[in-house]
């Protein structure tokens, strides 16, 4: 006989008889505990564990993609890149997927995160909801369950207004002069829909308080909060959005945050934007980008063009992979959000003066962030919507086909601008600064140096240090301080992280040992960071006990003294007793961050070794490496 209850949130099985049928109630159990909720005393590894383990990964991919069955594995057309022949597949039985075409591969959470540019804890959510399984709720602080409550409230408020606004353009009283607005432009009805278009009307018509009407007091408070209303001096509130066209703006999680406008009858500004707020950051969100999202990821490209009404005529026409800034020049949150769906973006910008330039500042920043780009310039007289509208899809795509590399580009515009005489070589490498110092990696910068002196028919080594002078001043006493201490060449910037280990490190170096076998040196390798590393190894090896003015004292002129005589002066507002509970806890935090490096940089040396098992079809290593990839993401998540 078996007999199965409950005791303090325990299950206990008392078993006296037949083994078969303890197994057997055991699992109807075990099942009946995962398909309602998780026992008390389960961890979050185990939580989500369960959750993968029941998880149909089959079916969920199937939910996205197309799949046929080959044999044990199931086959389709990779969402993550254009083919028209299948080589993404999925195995249901080891619960993974991996595309042969572009090398994307996982479990079910990376699927989820990578197609719908979730985060881990959403991907876990929305599948533990569909297996209806409970997951413990996150404990959060009232000031933080307020916060969000607030910012729920706002979104809510941003997106009653772009009903009220859409309703208008659709049936208001006087919606004439902004339809007949786009009917010129050439906007299909279609388009407006998808984009969800509206128009605040003129105070001639709407009033001051078109919008402030339509709210309730609480609403109309938070409406001030994110820019749509704004308070009068003497009481009351009037509409900041009057006879314009309202362009909503979406979040990746399809909530309004804030709205472009174009005005339609005359004033100034023509354009205008909500100014930022709680939900609104102009310089991390992209007009456009919500509704092309999965265009974009099909095609692993992005247009980027300037203007609203540029974009919307381009989707129009069925350039479906388009983007916009929001009346700002293009910024590295941009190009960073951008990324997640596309591997390269093409600049279609106006041929004038502003285009060039816009493009030409553009450049570092696609460096930095290690997104391939290109540029393409309208001809003159001509921005998108017009050459679109004039010329037809067809032209436009060949214009686009026809991109220059951007990089490319900014060079051969100054080689315009500058001509190729003595001076200009010169004055060339000076505007070429920018675009070195944002070199994402060594051999990024050395190629581009290389490159870029053939070009110019100098040596690469004069170019490199040319783009590394730094002059500060016209005074010579000044400029020969700063090129005594300009850094070499070979010698790579520190970057935050670096810093922060560096800093620790020289304030802290009774934790020396724990760093090093936490494999700091690695992380701050070809640096200046490594050289200070050294310098406080070899200190340590001789045994003495070591203050931080020691090291300062101990390194000689030039950048790695310049950097430690900067820690110092900063020193105020760093931990500097040796060993305190602070530094203990600071130091956990700098250990767990150089593990998850290390794991990060045996991740890209197994994509290696795949792509490599790959072209060699090589299958049983091929799958060898991906359960060795599997198992070390699922490290790097935390499950």
């Amino acid at each position: 006989m078996v007999t199965v209850r409950f005791n303090s949130g325990m299950l206990l099985i008392l078993v006296d008889s037949s083994l078969s049928l303890f197994s057997m109630l055991l699992k109807g159990c075990t099942s009946l505990l995962k398909d309602t909720h998780m026992g008390f005393s389960q961890t979050r590894q185990d939580i989500t564990a369960a959750v993968k383990e029941q998880s149909d990964i089959v079916r969920i991919i199937g939910e996205h993609v197309e799949l046929k069955k080959s044999g044990v594995r199931y086959l389709g057309l990779c969402p993550f890149h254009g083919e028209k022949t299948p080589s993404f597949s999925v195995h249901g039985s080891e619960q993974f997927f991996y595309c042969f075409g572009c090398s994307e591969s996982g479990d079910v959470f990376s699927f989820l995160m990578k197609y719908h540019n979730y985060d881990f804890p959403t991907a876990l959510k929305y599948l533990a909801d569909r297996l209806n399984i409970q997951l413990p709720e996150k404990r959060v602080s009232p000031e933080e369950r307020q916060r969000e409550s607030k910012q729920r409230l706002l979104y809510e408020v941003a997106g009653k207004a772009a009903d009220i606004y859409r309703e208008f353009l659709l049936s208001g009283s006087s919606r004439e002069a902004a339809r007949a607005y786009l009917q010129r432009r050439g906007i299909s009805a279609e388009a407006q829909k998808r984009f969800h278009i509206g128009y605040a009307p003129a105070k001639e018509s709407g009033g001051w308080n078109f919008l402030g009407g339509r709210l309730t007091a609480e609403e109309s408070a938070l409406a001030v909060e994110i820019g749509l209303v704004v308070k009068k001096e003497g009481g009351g509130t009037y509409d900041r959005f009057r006879d314009r066209i309202l362009f909503p703006i979406y979040d990746m999680q399809g909530r309004v945050c804030g709205f472009g406008g174009r005005i339609v009858g005359e004033g100034q500004p023509k354009y205008m934007n909500s100014p930022e707020s709680d939900i609104y950051n102009k310089s991390k969100n992209l007009l456009g980008l919500y509704q092309q999202r999965e265009e974009i990821r099909q095609k692993r490209k992005a247009v980027v063009v300037e203007g609203n009404f540029d974009l919307l005529a381009l989707a129009d026409r069925g350039c479906s992979n388009v983007v916009a800034p929001l009346g700002t020049a293009l910024t590295s949150q941009q190009i960073r959000l951008m990324a997640r769906y596309a591997e390269e973006a093409t600049l279609l910008f106006d041929g004038d003066e502003a285009g060039v330039k816009a493009a030409m500042r553009a450049a570092p920043l696609f460096l930095a962030e290690e997104v391939s780009a290109r540029v393409a310039l309208l001809p003159s007289g001509h921005d998108p919507d017009t050459y679109v509208r004039e010329k037809g899809l067809e032209a436009l795509q060949a214009l686009l086909d026809d991109a220059s590399e951007l990089s490319e580009f900014v060079l051969e515009r100054l080689m315009e601008e500058h001509g190729l005489s003595l001076e200009g070589k010169s004055r060339i490498a000076s505007e070429l600064k920018p675009l070195a110092a944002a070199a994402s990696s060594p051999l990024q910068r050395s190629l581009i140096i290389s490159h870029f002196a053939e070009k110019l028919k100098i040596e690469p080594a004069r170019l490199e240090a040319a783009v590394s002078f730094q002059e500060t001043t016209n005074e010579p006493a000044k400029r020969h301080t700063e090129r005594q201490k300009k850094p070499d060449a070979s010698v790579l910037p520190i970057t935050p992280a670096q810093k922060r280990l560096v800093e620790f490190m020289v304030m802290q170096p009774c934790f020396f040992a724990e760093l090093e076998r936490g494999n700091l040196r690695q992380v701050l390798q070809g640096g200046v960071g490594e050289i200070i590393f050294l310098q406080v190894r070899k200190m340590v090896e001789q045994g003495s006990e070591i203050q931080p003015e020691d090291i300062f004292a101990s390194l000689p002129e030039g950048p790695e003294r310049a950097l430690v005589e900067k820690i110092l002066l900063e020193a105020s507002r760093i931990e500097k007793h040796k060993g305190s509970e602070a530094a203990q806890t600071e130091l956990q935090e700098l250990l767990q961050w150089l593990e998850m490096q290390a794991k990060r940089t045996l991740s890209t040396s197994l994509m290696v070794e795949i792509e490599q098992a790959q072209k060699e079809n090589d299958f049983a290593k091929l799958e060898n490496l991906l359960r060795q990839k599997q198992t070390l993401e699922r490290e790097m998540r935390g499950d």
